[in-house]
């Protein structure tokens, strides 16, 4: 069974960073696209960044490019979520989701995922 367990999220002040972790077990975590979503109260979930098995292609959301970058160390099995210049916007729950094993599709919508994690909160003050 794949499991997906966020951490990293809390409280910051606007202009802060923060870095958000996502270990996966149970999966060829190699072979799997990754991706970050948000969903703030009262809205769908959004997404924020995604990145191929390889690393080597990534995708941000236009609210957050040049503040966010996406990484991964596939030896760790995790991925990674570094988070500038926070605002008051950024304040969410923030899921890390992974596709199925060998899948090369668009990253940007839910379902591409087949596997979440359990979401961890960032909150931004201004």
């Amino acid at each position: 069974q794949v499991q997906l367990v966020e951490s990293g999220g809390g409280l910051v002040q606007a202009g802060g960073s923060l870095r958000l972790s996502c270990a996966v077990s149970g999966r060829t975590f190699s072979t799997c696209a990754m991706g970050w979503f948000r969903q703030a109260p009262g809205k769908e979930r959004e997404f924020v960044s995604g990145i191929r098995w390889n690393a080597r292609i990534t995708y941000y959301a236009d609210s957050v490019k040049g503040r966010f970058t996406i990484s991964r160390d596939n030896a760790k099995n995790t991925v990674y979520l570094q988070m500038n210049n926070l605002g008051p916007e950024d304040t969410a729950v923030y899921y890390c989701a992974a596709s199925p094993t060998g899948y090369i599709g668009n990253l940007y919508s839910t379902s591409a995922y087949d596997s979440w994690g359990q979401g961890t909160q960032v909150t931004v003050s201004s």
